[in-house]
């Protein structure tokens, strides 16, 4: 059984799971597919032999779904090596092994398995989010906290962005949405005071998890990472090897240009996994590949809609049958 079969078998089988997984991957990713779908279905119909020529047009169609060109060059050789040692001339025999190393390159030697939130049991956790303004990290958060609240957990957020005008307010409509209390303190507050308010706020009220939002304003990258860092010393004191995660929120349709800040924010704190909001938004899904490749970053959640239970655990095999979800069905 090939890897498409298998795929296919994961997530058309009728259990409740998989067809929810590959119902929201499929039409959170109908952008991406569109275009991926219909790229590669007419490379391997202009193409009956796997040979350079097919390889220099697949490179092209793997880069403009902004998959990083280290990255395609990365998946390249891989095929590359692939077709050589399963001696495949054919172009049909293509898909199973395209897919599969998208697979492949996304774990790399990892185990393939969903990456999970470092939660610690019976004792606080922190999750610090950080981001540049405009890429959906207040939504991100509001959505993570009802989704924690419905596992059954006692969830506190901390408005730690201060300097954005309404980023307080639209925390704290995300806030009695969900029903999760918000620490605040008045607009240009120090951030650093607010976490250290909040991480306070959360002990004495026994919560589970303290969200902390952030600033991003970008244009002083210097300052923003010096507040950043001392945000982290603050909760470093506080609550002993925390934060327990660090969250990168980037969104999917700014392409090479998330790639880019994931590098910045990267080098300033210990980013532990990428929120990838707006994946719906874009037909560049591949950036998925290019973070994970070249930050060695986990994707831990992805947007696939604007609805609450839109942000989804990311699921690299789901991911794939999201892109190749069309050439599946006519198989």
């Amino acid at each position: 059984m090939g890897f498409m079969d298998k795929l296919k078998n994961k997530f058309q089988r009728n259990e409740e799971h998989a067809e929810d997984v590959s119902e929201k991957y499929k039409e959170g990713m109908k952008k991406s597919r569109q275009t991926f779908s219909s790229k590669i279905n007419d490379l391997l119909a202009r193409y009956r032999k796997v040979d350079e020529d097919f390889f220099e047009e697949l490179e092209e169609v793997l880069i403009s779904a902004d998959t990083g060109v280290a990255t395609v060059m990365d998946l390249i050789d891989e095929l590359k090596m692939e077709v050589k040692r399963q001696n495949i001339k054919d172009t049909t025999e293509m898909k199973d092994v395209i897919s599969e190393k998208l697979v492949e390159i996304y774990y790399g030697d990892n185990e393939q398995e969903i990456e999970s939130l470092s939660l610690q049991e019976g004792e606080l956790s922190i999750i610090l989010v950080v981001g540049v303004n405009g890429v959906g990290k207040t939504t991100s958060i509001g959505k993570l906290a009802h989704q924690l609240k419905q596992e059954g957990k006692k969830v506190m957020l901390a408005a730690g962005d201060t300097f954005r005008a309404g980023a307080i307010e639209q925390l704290e409509v995300w806030g009695e949405r969900t029903g999760v209390d918000v620490v605040k303190q008045n607009s240009g507050s120090d951030p650093a005071a607010v976490i250290f308010d909040g991480i306070k706020s959360a002990k004495s009220k026994q919560a589970d998890v303290l969200i902390c939002d952030t600033a991003g304003r970008l244009q002083n990258k210097v300052n923003l990472m010096n507040e950043l860092a001392k945000v982290k010393r603050v909760i470093e004191r506080e609550v002993p090897h925390a934060p327990h995660e660090v969250l990168l929120v980037l969104d999917a349709t700014t392409g090479q240009n998330a790639l880019s800040q994931a590098k910045i924010f990267a080098e300033a704190t210990d980013v532990t996994g990428i929120v990838l909001t707006k994946l719906d938004g874009t037909a560049k899904g591949g950036i998925v590949l290019a973070i994970r490749n070249e930050l060695q970053i986990p994707v831990k959640f992805v947007g696939l809609g604007e609805g609450v239970n839109d942000l989804r655990p990311f699921d690299a095999h789901a991911f794939v049958y999201g892109l190749f979800a069309d050439l599946l069905e006519k198989e």
